[in-house]
């Protein structure tokens, strides 16, 4: 580990699940790397590794969503963060969950919010690639249970 990414281990961030349906199958990914960019209009900006395959299905299909997953959900973050995870429909197999009405892609149900959105633009980056999204719906907030953060490398309540 470099001394850059244990130095940004020590900033918690919040963990979701992104998804989204590509032809038949689906696809998806847990990130700490989401985050708000504008609230007029509504947008957000998602970080991937440019090498993986979610980055290469984001670059043909815009719309997406964005499951903001709560305290008791890490099982479902390990899944989706696993290396040769299987389609997302078998990760979200005994999870509520539904199909967004306006990206057709998975949502994972439980977490703390959901939105669905449509990529505005795609940014090289380094190594990653930075997809802004303006948001198409929010699918629900429940501020009932804890985030799920991450912090040096271990998913965690707040």
């Amino acid at each position: 580990m470099s001394v850059f990414t244990e130095a940004m281990a020590q900033l918690a961030a919040g963990v979701a699940v992104l998804t989204v349906r590509d032809g038949r199958d689906d696809v998806g990914v847990t990130v700490s790397a989401l985050m708000s960019v504008s609230a007029d209009p509504p947008l957000v900006l998602a970080s991937l590794g440019s090498r993986g395959y979610l980055t290469e299905v984001l670059l043909r299909q815009d719309r997406w969503a964005a499951s903001l997953l709560s305290a008791g959900q890490a099982a479902i973050a390990s899944r989706f963060a696993a290396a040769g995870r299987p389609s997302a429909r078998h990760l979200v197999a005994g999870t509520p969950h539904h199909r967004g009405p306006h990206s057709d892609a998975l949502v994972v149900e439980g977490g703390v919010a959901a939105l669905e959105v449509e990529t505005s633009q795609v940014v090289p980056a380094g190594d990653h690639t930075l997809f802004v999204a303006r948001v198409l719906a929010v699918d629900y907030v429940d501020a009932t249970p804890l985030p799920l953060v991450r912090l040096r490398g271990r998913y965690r309540p707040v």
